[in-house]
C-alpha cells in the first residue's frame, strides 16, 4: 500500500511576500502622509507597522492547531 504524499505545511516565500509587502504598502502610505502632513517621521512608523503585519499574518496563516485534524487528509 503507499502512503498518501505529506502536504507541505507551506512555501517560506510566502511568509517573505507577506513581510515585504506589508513594510512595502505600509510604508508607501507613510511616506504619502509625511508628503501630505510636512512631517518626517511617518515612513518609519509606516515601516515598523507594516513589518509587524506581515509578521502578523506569516503566523496566522501557517499556525497549526494541534487540537484540529487536517481537513485535507482522509481516511
Amino acid at each position: 500500500m503507499s502512503q498518501p504524499e505529506a502536504k507541505s505545511k507551506g512555501d517560506p516565500w510566502h511568509a517573505f511576500g507577506y513581510i515585504v509587502a506589508g513594510v512595502a504598502v505600509y510604508g508607501v502610505a507613510g511616506w504619502l502622509a509625511d508628503r501630505w502632513l510636512g512631517t518626517g517621521f511617518l515612513v518609519a512608523v509606516g515601516i515598523v507597522i507594516g513589518a509587524a503585519l506581515g509578521i502578523y499574518l506569516t503566523a496566522a496563516r501557517f499556525r497549526t492547531d494541534p487540537d484540529r485534524p487536517d481537513s485535507t487528509t482522509t481516511e
